[in-house]
């Protein structure tokens, strides 16, 4: 990671807290280091320049060394940030055995004891698995000099915990899989039967999903269940699921000490419930997040707060709170943000809205800023981004008269995308745009009742509760054009029908 990376990640209690930090460290009141890292959080100056206004003669080799010692003083001051926010329960648990530990081989076996049951209850209470290993270890192996407990009882818990370190490291491995198949199916294309897959990994590793897991693994299970919804667009599916588990997450004990899980499983209720058309509860499920965010002094305020932005705008947008949304977009994309995935999402976002308020002229002049190429953007946000910025655009051009334009784009989304779109069985994307070309051609039989019988011949339609939100979008574009109404309006009132169901 960059220094300018790092830095740009800095809350304004960050980069006080950092110069204090600095002007502790520092022997001298001459060095450089506090004045370049002012240059590189205002981010106004480019290297080269930064170089030259704190070296005269641009000596590039003390400028290399001076940022290369601002890297080290960075990573030493995150280092004592993050071990004073850790976890103190797991601190005090790690002191005790330390302590226990020396005390025990000093034969001061009374407090030694002593110190590793004091240990052992708050291990317990909190899951910490691999510290209880630890403890277990130590009792076994000096409870010869321990009447109160018994070996056998010792060795039979010592058993149980393992189970149970080991559950949630499988379950670790599971989830890594998980993600390494997502990257696969998202940024690289391939089709893959993920659901065949998930068991067959789950299955591999023993793992029984009906056990009691640590609070990390019940959110890698809750995000295993996410990602298969983000492949095979079932949210439906998946909604009660994530809600039980939610049931059991909210009383865990664990809770308030694993706050970053705990707002990213938020995070994928919200989403869930939003693309499941429950905008109420998905508002409901973000205000708390909200509250989370805000807590241990906004620690999670970078990692979190564009996902919520993003979630939050989708939500007021369908919702008839449309000029809110829009209004709250344009603010944020006045910014500079370093989480450059939520940033294209969006941005993306943002022209879908202009175009369903119908300022197509604008949607097209923010669209055409996104202006790197198809791979470069499926490296970072992946093939269905690509498809669907590319079927916006085309859409757009339609609106526009851009016939030259409109046909080339057309050529080249069904060479990239056709063969994948069929192995994925999502070929109705290619009979839409089918429609689309049929109503550019032809506006005038838009509204007929034969092109009408077209249209509900080429689908094989699910309900509409079932339904992707996304899709319904899309689909409201086209349905507008067949009722001659706005497509906001038709938007929102087949959302409205389907959210009813």
């Amino acid at each position: 990671m960059s220094l300018k990376t790092i830095i740009s990640s800095f809350s304004k209690e960050d980069y006080t807290k950092f110069l204090y930090f600095l002007h502790k460290k520092n022997r001298r009141t001459d060095v450089k280091n506090i004045e370049l890292f002012k240059l590189l959080y205002a981010d106004e100056l480019s290297s080269e320049e930064i170089c030259k206004k704190l070296y005269q003669n641009k000596k590039k080799d003390a400028y290399h060394a001076l940022r290369k010692r601002l890297y080290e003083s960075l990573i030493d001051f995150l280092a004592t940030l993050n071990l004073e926010e850790e976890n103190s329960d797991k601190i005090q648990v790690i002191k005790y055995i330390l302590v226990a530990r020396s005390f025990l081989q000093q034969q001061q076996f009374t407090i030694g004891f002593k110190l590793l049951d004091k240990a052992t209850v708050i291990a317990k209470e909190y899951q910490l698995y691999p510290y209880l290993n630890e403890i277990f270890h130590l009792k076994i192996q000096f409870s010869y000099a321990n009447e109160k407990e018994k070996l056998e009882k010792l060795i039979i818990e010592f058993k149980e915990n393992q189970k149970l370190y080991t559950l949630e490291e499988e379950l670790n491995i599971v989830y890594a899989k998980i993600r390494e198949m997502l990257h696969l199916i998202s940024n690289k294309g391939e089709v893959i039967d993920f659901q065949k897959i998930l068991f067959t990994i789950l299955n591999e590793q023993k793992i029984s999903i009906d056990e009691t897991l640590s609070f990390r693994s019940l959110y890698q299970l809750l995000t295993i269940a996410s990602i298969s919804a983000f492949v095979t667009k079932d949210y439906l599916q998946i909604e009660s699921f994530m809600l039980d588990m939610y049931d059991l997450l909210k009383e865990h004990p664990n809770k308030e000490k694993e706050r970053f899980y705990h707002i990213h499983v938020l995070y994928m209720i919200a989403n869930t419930l939003f693309r499941t058309k429950q905008f109420k509860k998905s508002l409901h499920f973000l205000e708390i997040m909200g509250v989370e965010i805000d807590k241990n002094k906004r620690k999670y305020r970078q990692i979190f707060q564009l996902k919520y932005e993003l979630l939050y705008t989708l939500n007021l947008n369908y919702t008839n709170k449309q000029e809110e949304a829009i209004e709250r977009l344009e603010v944020l994309l006045r910014k500079k943000h370093t989480d450059i995935v939520s940033v294209l999402d969006l941005h993306l976002s943002l022209v879908v809205f202009y175009f369903q308020k119908n300022e197509i002229q604008k949607a097209y002049k923010l669209l055409s800023k996104l202006y790197h190429t198809d791979k470069w953007y499926t490296e970072k946000v992946g093939k269905e981004w690509v498809i669907k910025k590319s079927l916006i655009e085309i859409l757009l051009l339609v609106e526009l008269d851009y016939l030259e334009v409109f046909e080339s784009r057309l050529l080249r989304f069904k060479r990239q995308f056709s063969s994948y779109l069929k192995e994925i069985g999502q070929e109705r994307v290619l009979i839409f745009l089918s429609l689309v070309t049929f109503y550019y051609t032809n506006p005038k039989q838009i509204t007929s009742e034969e092109f009408l019988l077209k249209v509900k011949g080429s689908f094989e339609w699910v309900e509409a509760k079932e339904e992707d939100i996304f899709v319904m979008s899309f689909y409201a574009w086209l349905r507008s054009k067949m009722t001659q109404k706005p497509i906001y309006k038709v938007t929102l009132d087949l959302i409205s029908k389907a959210a009813k169901l």
